[in-house]
C-alpha cells in the first residue's frame, strides 16, 4: 500500500497539515498508522466529513 505525509494530504484535501494531524489522531481516516512522529495516510484515503458543521456544503 502507498502512502502519504499530513503535508501532502492537505495539500490534497485543502486543508492545513495541523487539521490533517488532527484528523489522524482523532481515528477519522481509516488505516492511518504513526511512525515516529510521522503519520502515514494511505494514498487512496478520502477526506472525512468535517463534524464541526451541523450541514455538509456541497
Amino acid at each position: 500500500m502507498e502512502y502519504m505525509s499530513a503535508p501532502q494530504a492537505a495539500e490534497k484535501w485543502g486543508i492545513s497539515e495541523r487539521r490533517v494531524q488532527i484528523l489522524c489522531s482523532e481515528n477519522r481516516i481509516p488505516g492511518v498508522p504513526k511512525l515516529g512522529y510521522m503519520w502515514l495516510i494511505p494514498k487512496d484515503a478520502e477526506k472525512p466529513a468535517d463534524a464541526r458543521r451541523k450541514e455538509q456544503r456541497k
